[in-house]
């Protein structure tokens, strides 16, 4: 079987409590069908042009052909190397795709400076770029875009000879992309950007760095039949039950890798789940672990653990409480999708809108305007603080603001900082959790924007928030490139409250 669940404890009650009604209500088959209703009059309007991805595996394979001849014009061209530009669903896809199957792609999400210089370094003449946006107006891709054009030209290419553009039909980017002669694939305006890992986001950079897209478009194929039939034994409705059909609910939903073969899988799926439930002051929060996480040890009553295992005919048992799938990449991601648009059902919210992701857009425009950031709080030789909350030192502004965790709350730890050559920073997820014994989220900025963003916005207003953020590099390969990039990153981060509650929320940076 391409996916399978195994649950213990609340969530496998949960699965004998609310899948039998989601079967009575036929709901795997008004899915498959694309039955907008489902989701409440309210969601409708929405749902009606996001239920795409339900067969987008079967749509997508009209692509393929395509992209492996013009993969075959780049090599003739001396191109062996490809990076993508692209944020949230246009990124997180295509790089659990390729880091799966062993294939190498450099990954481009985000403004800071340093992580922009380091993306072709000096192989520029032997790379080419995706450059993948929804909209088609994604800030981040359009500054990422005009550097590469510009070091293009710089070394003597024309960029529209090694840019290839991935766009909805009719946006922004589309007809600009078209019009300055670029290679553009259309994806299926009908799928959302999180649920478009099956789509020409997910593909088409993929295959050009080198997958064998057809077999993963298979997996996803061969599970389509399991997720369509109203019947018990559905692993889409399982999973459904399990992120949000507990009593009570559990907010957070711990994401572990635990001996599977798919890569970074958490980092996709965290996206998909927050975006998709944070709102309406509801919703669940993925929080992802590594098997020795200090949550797993701590007995959380609201943090329902799910194990993304190798495979079950391996003899372990599922640990009480936790929940463990198994299954090829193609089936987890629609398996994933599935389950996630079910969730949205039972917690009578919308699943395919990010109100507060649009929100934010328009308040951050507004910030870019006004004055710049209020003075630190503490100065502490090189490092500045300013915040909602503060002490005299930066220990004791630490011990504040960890204390205003509330008893069902998060600490949520955004980075600006340079997520390939920064590393070590992500050791202060494990450091926290240790110390406040509450879930703790982890996020590269401007990443986390589209990921839990909506999340943190939107979903239950218990979040607390340190923002780090560091000075870009001196040196710079292309100075203003450089200036464009930094200036991006700093107006986003002084532009970007932490959620919709900012004058309320506990935060520092």
């Amino acid at each position: 079987m391409s996916f399978v669940l195994h649950a213990t404890g609340a969530a496998q009650e949960a699965i004998d409590r609310v899948v039998p009604q989601l079967v009575a209500d036929g709901v795997a088959g008004r899915i498959a069908a694309k039955d907008s209703t489902l989701w409440g009059e309210a969601a409708e309007a929405e749902a009606s042009k996001r239920l795409g991805w339900i067969d987008a595996a079967s749509n997508t394979r009209g692509l393929v052909d395509d992209v492996l001849e013009l993969k075959a014009d780049l090599a003739a061209k001396g191109v062996d190397r490809f990076a993508l530009a692209g944020m949230g669903g246009s990124s997180l896809a295509p790089e659990v795709i390729t880091r799966t199957f062993g294939v190498h792609l450099t990954v481009l999400d985000s403004t800071e400076p340093g992580q922009v210089l380091t993306a072709l370094r000096d192989e520029l003449e032997r790379t080419a770029i995706v450059v993948s946006s929804k909209s088609g107006s994604t800030l981040e891709t359009d500054s990422a875009k005009r550097v590469f054009e510009q070091w293009y030209r710089e070394a003597g290419i024309d960029p529209t000879e090694r840019i290839i553009v991935v766009t909805d039909p009719g946006s922004p980017l589309d007809g600009a992309a078209r019009a300055a002669g670029y290679r553009v694939f259309n994806a299926d305006p009908n799928v959302g950007g999180r649920y478009s890992a099956l789509t020409a986001f997910g593909i088409v950079p993929s295959a050009l760095a080198g997958v064998d897209v057809a077999e993963l478009l298979d997996e996803a194929e061969a599970a389509l039949p399991l997720v369509s039939e109203d019947d018990e034994s559905n692993p889409g409705l399982q999973l459904g039950a399990v992120l949000a059909g507990t009593k009570p609910l559990k907010d957070y939903i711990g994401i572990v890798a635990d001996g599977t073969h798919i890569v970074g899988f958490a980092d996709w799926a965290e996206q998909l789940i927050a975006e998709s439930t944070g709102k309406q002051g509801t919703g669940v929060l993925p929080v992802v672990l590594d098997v020795d996480a200090a949550e797993l040890g701590e007995d959380l009553a609201d943090l329902q653990v799910i194990r993304v295992v190798g495979s079950r005919a391996e003899a372990r048992e599922v640990a009480a409480g936790e929940v463990e799938v198994a299954g090829t990449l193609g089936a987890q991601l629609l398996v994933w999708e599935f389950a996630t648009a079910v969730a949205g059902r039972l917690l009578g919210i919308d699943p395919f809108d990010q109100p507060d992701v649009e929100s934010a857009k328009d308040a951050r425009e507004a910030c870019w305007r006004t004055s710049p950031p209020a003075p630190a709080t503490v100065v502490d030789g090189s490092i500045e603080l300013r915040g909602s909350v503060s002490g005299d030192t930066l220990e004791s502004s630490l011990d504040a603001l960890l204390a205003a965790i509330p008893a069902d709350g998060y600490l949520a730890v955004h980075t600006y900082l340079d997520r390939l050559g920064e590393e070590r920073f992500a050791t202060l997820r494990d450091l926290l959790a240790a110390r406040t014994q509450r879930p703790v989220t982890f996020g590269w900025g401007p990443r986390f924007l589209h990921s839990t963003g909506q999340y943190h916005k939107g979903g239950k207003p218990v979040g607390v928030f340190l923002q780090i953020l560091g000075t870009p590099p001196r040196t710079s390969r292309s100075p203003s490139a450089r200036s464009r990039s930094a200036s991006c990153c700093r107006r986003r981060l002084a532009a970007t409250p932490p959620c919709s509650r900012a004058t309320t929320a506990p935060c520092s940076r």
